[in-house]
């Protein structure tokens, strides 16, 4: 991996911050994590009652998102469909909330979050990469 830009701890923070936003917006308790291209927990915020079986699978959710470098809902998707293949796959984790940072066509990290319901898991993670400049 030769990154010319690498997702910093104030990058993850700042990540966490927006996305930590969106949840208390909607009064939701859910984990955050933040991890490197190498899959590495960066920052990691647990919001106040959040169930603690959230804070592995917000970790897995990001981990899964920078192994394969796409959104876990891939993976609810194709397990949704049917495609139950997809459950072998060493290191995917099949529940929406999980996004790579992309920043100028590089994944230098991923977010992921749970807590709440999926879809509502994604809308926090994206929330937090959209206050990530450069991000796709």
């Amino acid at each position: 991996m030769n990154n010319t830009r690498s997702l910093t701890l104030s990058d993850a923070k700042n990540i966490a911050a927006a996305a930590e936003a969106e949840a208390s917006r909607n009064g939701w308790a859910v984990v955050i994590a933040i991890v490197d291209e190498g899959g590495h927990l960066i920052h990691l915020l647990r919001r106040d009652n959040t169930q603690f079986g959230s804070i592995e699978v917000a970790i897995q959710k990001a981990r899964a998102a920078i192994a394969f470098r796409r959104p876990t809902k891939v993976w609810d998707e194709h397990v949704g469909e049917g495609r139950l293949r997809y459950l072998g796959l060493p290191g995917t984790l099949p529940i929406e909330g999980g996004l790579p940072v992309v920043v100028e066509g590089e994944f230098i990290g991923a977010v992921g979050v749970s807590g709440v319901r999926s879809n509502e898991d994604a809308q926090v993670a994206q929330a937090g990469l959209n206050a990530l400049p450069g991000n796709l």
